[in-house]
């Protein structure tokens, strides 16, 4: 073959080589109820940055930033005092952004995020994120808590709602008590434009149908099979529960992320998992995932001492 023929079979092939690849991103997300940030106990932030820095996280949806009145009753509970975001964001050397907006789908929320954070949507929920100049939207919303199913189906006492023993009137005082928080997420997605990635963080105050299964019946872990209303809203568009994505079992890991605060064999109160990371995207997937908490058989990532009543998640995305 002479070197005339071989230049032109070669310097396609490099021309070829040279042409810019999409490289792949690797992102860790946290979702965290900070109780406060140390507040609510007279302490400054410096445990629940230290919870942050453990997990890895490079975005935070943070919910909780400021205190809670005293007394907080089932059904007047509303957040006193600034906010810890942007001591918190200042620590890490982080961008911050308060969800300061008041609705039913919001409780003193925060995003704090290693990356530059753009305009809120309508109803303050979400926010496009430029990781390494591709855009994740974020959203971060924090649910009502009454009435709460699980203590209604368990007899526990909390507020004016009566008790119920179905599954379907679960799911009925759900879609009453959260459906309209979903509501307005529901609008806000319609300001997602050319995302990488969707991700939506939060307390629930809502359990998932993912792990109120006939198993978890069976193992004495919940009362009743329940497919929950408001994380199913979301799987049904297309979202993964980023936690059940490498954790499948809701017997062998349950997950519960309420609550570190009391033994689980209390009469008064139930374990469960009801704080989230879900995620969608073209390509994307989880790679790990993990309940960051106190140092104790629920965490897969302990820290102590450890700040909240809440437990958080931490999922790594790749996309």
């Amino acid at each position: 073959m002479n070197a005339l023929r071989v230049a032109r079979l070669v310097l396609p092939a490099l021309l070829l080589s040279a042409l810019p690849v999409s490289a792949e991103t690797t992102l860790r997300v946290m979702s965290y109820n900070i109780w406060g940030g140390g507040a609510n106990e007279g302490k400054g932030v410096e445990e629940t940055v230290a919870a942050i820095k453990a997990a890895g996280a490079d975005i935070v949806g943070v919910q909780e930033t400021k205190v809670e009145p005293d007394p907080c009753t089932a059904t007047d509970c509303v957040a006193t005092g600034p906010s810890v975001a942007a001591e918190i964001a200042k620590a890490l050397g982080w961008h911050y952004y308060d969800q300061s907006q008041q609705n039913v789908a919001l409780w003193a929320n925060a995003v704090i995020s290693r990356y530059p954070i753009g305009p809120a949507t309508p109803h303050d929920l979400g926010m496009p994120i430029d990781v390494d100049g591709k855009t994740v939207w974020m959203f971060n919303i924090h649910h009502d808590d009454e009435p709460y199913q699980p203590y209604q189906l368990l007899g526990i006492e909390y507020g004016p709602a009566p008790f119920i023993k179905t599954e379907a009137e679960a799911i009925k005082f759900a879609e009453e008590t959260r459906g309209p928080a979903m509501d307005l997420l529901a609008e806000d997605m319609k300001s997602v434009k050319d995302a990488a990635a969707i991700i939506v963080t939060g307390d629930f105050n809502e359990p998932s149908g993912l792990d109120w299964t006939d198993a978890a019946v069976a193992a004495g872990q919940q009362p009743v099979k329940v497919d929950w209303p408001t994380t199913r809203r979301l799987t049904s568009q297309g979202f993964i529960d980023a936690y059940r994505a490498i954790w499948p079992d809701p017997v062998a890991k349950p997950a519960f992320t309420w609550t570190p605060r009391y033994d689980e064999k209390a009469a008064d109160d139930h374990p469960d998992r009801i704080d989230f990371i879900l995620v969608k995207g073209d390509g994307l997937t989880v790679t790990d995932a993990a309940i960051v908490g106190e140092d104790g058989p629920r965490s897969d990532i302990k820290v102590m001492p450890w700040p909240s009543d809440h437990r958080a998640v931490v999922a790594e995305l790749k996309f």
